[in-house]
């Protein structure tokens, strides 16, 4: 059965990104269960929902600030020792603030304090990996290793807040966060284990500040010289700012108001983390002749997710709509990571990813500080059901955009207007 699953799979022949996918699958358990674990926790030390989107925008706005840094130095060093640099870093992060947690010292202010040191770690660790894992594989295996990440992130999605209801009820959500802890220290070792590899760029001895500019502009240039590019990152900027901190921030507030509290939230995220297994199973297999095209399609039901934790009324029903979200998010980031790997040059790759996360990631700061206030003042149902009136609106408007309904892999899609019909 191994060496048939190894014969359906041959993006896992090769020997670095089985190690790197297999580093990863502990890791993302980790990553799932800690924002259901930083959530509770501030919950429990008498947090609001405005205190905990502004831990959330804590540790979301290094991430931004931090993430163009990374993209260059990405491109310019050794991808997979940045990588383990970040892995180490934020094992010993979550580790003190797990150790403040679990001996009840804790205040809002140290989750804050560790949740934005996690951010910028964080920022160094995702344009590297963005860079590294087509160099891995060859181009016509890339969407299948990139559904794998996927599918073992969507997986951890199903394990990780799971696993977090249990240990939160249990023991409290410091035990939670040394799990992650310990999933860095996994993946770190996976890192060491594969080939050694050198930096992406010659020019490394060049660190002027002029240098890096000039490096920020290539990337730049990179970005908006593709209409599919710098169009649909406005999609995902506004799913950023609007859709996702509504789900992380107010989700939970939800769960403890009208459900059962962090046992609901946890079956919620699993069942969106099977829907991102299923999704990530169609990349594996689908191979869509307009990938644009179906990347639009599926942030259209990505941008349901506010509505649904909103109006689905019990932790069923939220669950089932949330699995076919979770369809939608998995397939469509998939698709839009295998278009990255495929289209931008290698050697600006890194540089591409971090502007991709500087638009998107790095607008939920921004989406956290506000969400609290305006669900204050608005409620939180009418906060949710406009969101996702939003970012739906914006998913649609990009299929006006021919450079999105008609784009293909291996076409030349630069210099189109972009106002192009």
């Amino acid at each position: 059965m191994l060496t048939r699953l190894r014969a359906a799979l041959p993006a896992l022949h090769h020997r670095d990104f089985a190690l790197l996918f297999s580093g990863q699958a502990i890791s993302v358990v980790g990553d799932a269960l800690f924002p259901v674990a930083l959530a509770f926790a501030v919950l429990e030390l008498g947090g609001s929902p405005s205190s905990l989107g502004l831990v959330l925008a804590a540790q979301a706005l290094p991430l931004a600030l931090f993430a163009l840094v990374g993209g260059v130095v990405g491109d310019r060093l050794s991808r997979q020792k940045l990588m383990l640099a970040s892995d180490l870093a934020r094992a010993a992060i979550q580790a003190v603030a797990a150790t403040l947690l679990i001996a009840g010292v804790a205040e809002i202010w140290h989750l804050a304090l560790t949740a934005a040191l996690y951010g910028t770690a964080e920022a160094f660790f995702r344009p590297a990996a963005g860079g590294l894992v087509p160099r891995l594989v060859p181009a016509d295996h890339l969407l299948q290793a990139n559904s794998l990440i996927a599918m073992s992130q969507s997986l951890g999605m199903v394990l990780g807040p799971a696993l977090a209801g249990v240990l939160i009820a249990l023991l409290g959500p410091g035990s939670a966060i040394a799990i992650d802890a310990a999933s860095f220290v996994v993946s770190a070792a996976c890192l060491l284990a594969m080939t050694p590899r050198p930096g992406a760029r010659a020019d490394v001895g060049d660190e002027t500040g002029a240098a890096f500019l000039a490096q920020l502009r290539e990337g730049w240039r990179e970005v908006t010289s593709r209409v599919w590019l710098r169009s649909f990152l406005g999609v995902l900027g506004a799913y950023h700012l609007i859709a996702l901190p509504c789900v992380l921030a107010l989700g939970p507030v939800v769960a403890d108001r009208e459900l059962d509290g962090a046992s609901s939230w946890a079956v919620i995220v699993a069942m969106f983390g099977i829907g991102s297994i299923a999704g990530a199973a169609i990349g594996l297999r689908a191979g869509p002749r307009r990938p644009m095209l179906a990347c639009a399609i599926a942030f259209v039901g990505a941008g349901c997710q506010p509505a649904i934790i909103a109006g689905a009324g019990s932790t069923l029903a939220i669950g089932a709509f949330e699995l076919l979200a979770g369809i939608c998010v998995a397939f469509g980031f998939t698709v839009w990571e295998t278009t990255l790997g495929r289209e931008v040059p290698a050697e600006s790759l890194s540089r591409v990813t971090s502007f991709d996360w500087f638009t998107s990631v790095g607008l939920m700061p921004l989406g956290y500080a506000l969400v609290g206030p305006v669900a204050d003042a608005l409620g939180l149902d009418t906060t949710m059901f406009a969101a996702t009136a939003i970012v739906v609106a914006l998913a649609l408007a990009s299929l006006l955009l021919r450079d999105i309904r008609r784009f293909r892999f291996g076409r030349p899609h630069v210099g189109t207007p972009a106002s192009s019909m």
